[in-house]
């Protein structure tokens, strides 16, 4: 079975979720349930810090792309940030980067929501 690990911080209004290990068809539930998570609780202004993610296979990516339409439909956003190449050339490859801003580190995330 694949690690994964999730951490949630929620401060100054933002929704931090550390994901960490493989995110795969065995892990993507675990993603998806902390995301559900934080829209129960009408937030919607969202980072995953990716420092830790090693892998990501289709099953992740699609968990990204079922939320981001519900959460920018609630005038939030999901930002993504701290890719390591091999798990950004999987993001690119499918166009994420015209859907998503992926972002250098938290901070920069952080300021972008604070601009908005």
């Amino acid at each position: 079975m694949s690690n994964f690990g999730i951490q949630h911080n929620h401060k100054d209004g933002l929704d931090i979720l550390e994901i960490s290990g493989e995110l795969d068809a065995h892990t993507a539930s675990q993603l998806e349930d902390a995301l559900k998570i934080v829209l129960d609780q009408d937030r919607n202004r969202i980072i995953v810090n990716c420092q830790s993610l090693e892998y990501i296979a289709s099953a992740g990516l699609g968990v990204f792309m079922a939320y981001i339409e519900d959460v920018r439909s609630l005038g939030g956003d999901i930002k993504l940030t701290n890719m390591n190449p091999r798990v950004y050339n999987v993001f690119d490859l499918l166009g994420f980067p015209t859907l998503y801003d992926i972002l250098e580190d938290v901070s920069d995330a952080v300021e972008q929501f604070s601009k908005a």
